[in-house]
């Protein structure tokens, strides 16, 4: 059992973030060990790639890393924002002081020694950090990059659910649901697992950062430096991954029109213009005039958070898409 001991100031100081390099490893994971659900056409698609990728870049360097329950943080640190960009963490991964991946290194290495010389002569090179950035940079830009605004648009709106159930009921309804094996209760985070401990947030609070990649397992982060950090799976994971999830039955398109049908379908979720635009394929300026003849029609409502304007099923948009099985 992993527990975390969060005091008053760890509520106030807890926060969402997205991380684009945790998307990345979490799918390198999934297409090096061959474990987990990933869909057989993204798998098609992007296995080819991460092939050659392992033939012509260090990646087998990051590879070597990665074990069940563990991995290099130092490659993958926790996000500072919802704004994170690639090349915020590729920065970050190059500014690691050499001692600090060392240490990483070995400790990985002593869970899954490392046999292939290449691999090893670049785990001992003192531009280790350099290397293994260079070669992440290669997998983004191959493997993650041509999916990251509908990843990004996943990411977003399970935030936005999150911060609607942190505002009406407190950190312990934001933490409802977030993975059947994590339970808060009594100011502690219990995360059910083969590697424990008991760790106190010393007011710095939690980090919390949702992934599609990860699905459908959770992990956290808890050595120093890196903040305590759970990285969730996000909500609408399963939508992304099956196309046919979240299309509207012929009597909900009739009714409607496909496309319209559609959008009421996927906002099971508050969602911006942008965020349905990427998530479902669309043109944003086709999805805004959609969007108002369903407001027009009582079926959706907007309502400003932060810089966006945010959609949500009426309850009679609620009935027609509960009614079409959405």
């Amino acid at each position: 059992m992993l527990r975390f001991v969060a005091g008053r100031d760890d509520l106030l100081n807890s926060r969402f973030a997205l991380s684009p390099i945790v998307e990345l490893e979490s799918l390198l994971r999934k297409l090096y060990f061959r474990r987990g659900q990933l869909p057989a056409e993204w798998s098609a698609r992007v296995r080819p790639a991460f092939e050659r990728l392992r033939a012509e870049t260090p990646l087998d360097a990051v590879l070597a890393l990665q074990g069940a329950g563990y991995g290099p943080a130092f490659v993958v640190q926790p996000p500072s924002s919802m704004t994170q960009t690639i090349d915020d963490d590729l920065a970050a991964l190059r500014a690691t002081p050499l001692a600090q991946a060392r240490h990483e290194i070995e400790e990985c290495l002593g869970h899954r020694p490392a046999t292939d010389e290449r691999v090893l002569a670049i785990l001992r090179d003192r531009a280790v950090t350099s290397i293994l950035a260079d070669a992440m940079a290669a997998a983004w830009q191959e493997l993650v990059a041509p999916d990251w605004p509908a990843l990004r648009a996943v990411l977003e709106r399970d935030v936005v659910h999150r911060g609607g159930l942190l505002s009406s009921g407190g950190w312990s309804a934001a933490f409802a649901g977030l993975h059947k094996r994590l339970r808060w209760h009594d100011g502690v985070i219990e995360l059910q697992r083969d590697l424990g401990g008991e760790y106190d947030l010393g007011g710095a609070g939690m980090l919390l950062v949702p992934s599609v990649y990860v699905w459908p397992k959770i992990a956290a982060y808890t050595e120093p430096p890196w903040p305590k950090t759970l990285v969730y799976p996000a909500r609408g994971t399963g939508a992304l991954w099956e196309p046919g999830a979240g299309t509207p039955p012929d009597a909900l398109a009739s009714l409607l029109g496909r496309t319209r049908a559609r959008l009421l379908v996927a906002l099971s979720d508050p969602a911006s213009t942008t965020q349905l635009a990427q998530s479902l394929s669309l043109a944003p300026g086709a999805v805004g005039d959609h969007l108002a003849v369903l407001r027009n029609a009582g079926l959706v409502t907007r309502a400003r958070s932060g810089r966006s304007v945010l959609y949500r099923r009426t309850p009679l948009g609620d009935a027609l898409a509960g009614g079409a099985g959405g």
